[in-house]
């Protein structure tokens, strides 16, 4: 009879900092290109990959700025790959015009904003999460994307792969946005395997002389040429109809905007993602990201120490912001508190869907992270008013 020790097989456990995890999580989703410019505290994902991509038959290239890689990514998608690009503040303001247009001509990709201190070149070995609205409305016009907020190595390894998923299938940018305390610490990670199947993008099919390259059916996302398959299409970030060459038709242009802007709704199943923490109770929620999270959830457990009914609601899927899980998870609490690195970006968001009576912030922009302490005072001292 053979015996199978279990203890071994279990997945080993490494020590990863959150960037190594990302670039792991990459190579894990099948990517096979990566295009960047090295800027602090993002570089360590780009070190990585020059090393796994090559090793995994992917193309690893740095460009000469930020706006190029940008490109390089959109143009590798298109030639039918996954491709990721990572950086910083600076660089992601620089890569807008492009992730607009990656937006409005619906080209899968992944970008990784490792947010440090700011504005302009700011801080760069601080934290900071002063990039929320950026990361939603950084371009210009009206269009959809996707933000996810990892809090922890083994969260960016796993949202990194569900970036990849999500692009795929929704055909649409998608940002993972975490601060520089959680793209360098290092934490015990046991990652496992690498998940057997992944989401792809639909592809063409049928007669190749009635495809048009943005026509959809009931999902709202349209299916994407392969290369080489004989379908002919054109890609432009002009105002364009079905058949993907541009147009200022009233009509056309608020079909296709409007069917744009909306078809992250038929998907909010899969995009939307929230973590809660005794909040069936609370009195007070604490609503957080990233690092500030991380203190919160210990804020949480002191003043449930002390008896005071804290809880803490952490969106994990940032944009489309998961409205219905916060109302819920709001719902017994007589106040709200936000902790962010920023002046009240995320506090904005909350206020716009709660209302501003019930809702305050703790604000930090000096380098360095709220302490879970800080945060534990005033929700406790919130809840003895409640």
């Amino acid at each position: 009879m053979n015996v199978v020790d279990t203890r071994r097989a279990k997945p080993a456990a490494k020590l990863l900092s959150g960037n190594a995890a990302c670039a792991a999580g990459a190579i894990a989703a099948g990517c096979k290109f990566f295009a960047g410019y090295p800027i602090t505290p993002s570089s360590e994902i780009a070190e990585r990959l020059a090393t796994l991509l090559p090793r995994n038959n992917g193309v690893f290239v740095q460009m000469e700025d930020e706006i190029a890689a940008m490109a390089a990514v959109i143009g590798a998608s298109m030639g039918g790959v996954k491709a990721l690009t990572a950086t910083s503040g600076p660089g992601f303001s620089l890569k807008q015009e492009n992730i607009g247009y990656a937006a409005g001509a619906e080209i899968p990709c992944v970008i990784v904003n490792v947010m440090r201190g700011g504005p302009s070149t700011g801080m760069p070995t601080r934290p900071s999460q002063a990039d929320i609205m950026q990361s939603r409305y950084g371009s210009h016009g009206d269009y959809p994307i996707i933000v996810l907020a990892p809090a922890s190595a083994r969260e960016i390894y796993d949202e990194t792969i569900r970036a990849f998923d999500l692009a795929e299938i929704c055909r649409s940018p998608v940002v993972l946005l975490y601060d520089q305390v959680i793209a360098q610490s290092s934490e015990t990670v046991a990652l496992g395997a690498a998940p057997a199947a992944h989401a792809e993008r639909k592809r063409a099919s049928g007669p190749r002389e009635t495809y048009k390259p943005f026509a959809v059916g009931a999902d709202g996302i349209p299916a994407m040429a392969r290369p080489g398959d004989g379908y002919r299409t054109h890609t432009t970030g002009l105002t364009h109809g079905e058949d993907g060459f541009p147009t200022q038709n009233p009509e056309a242009v608020d079909r296709n905007l409007s069917r744009l802007f909306t078809k992250l709704d038929h998907h909010r199943e899969l995009i939307d993602s929230w973590e809660t923490v005794r909040c069936d109770d609370a009195d007070v929620v604490i609503v957080a990201i990233g690092i500030s999270a991380r203190a919160a959830k210990r804020a949480v457990e002191l003043c449930r120490a002390e008896g005071k009914r804290v809880g803490l609601f952490r969106p994990i899927t940032l944009w489309p912001f998961p409205e219905a899980a916060l109302r819920e998870a709001v719902k017994t609490a007589r106040a709200v508190l936000v902790p962010e690195l920023n002046l009240g970006q995320l506090r904005h968001e909350v206020e716009r869907l709660l209302g501003r009576d019930r809702v305050e912030g703790i604000n930090l922009i000096n380098g360095e992270p709220i302490g879970p302490a800080q945060i534990a005072a005033r929700a406790s001292q919130l809840a003895s008013e409640a």
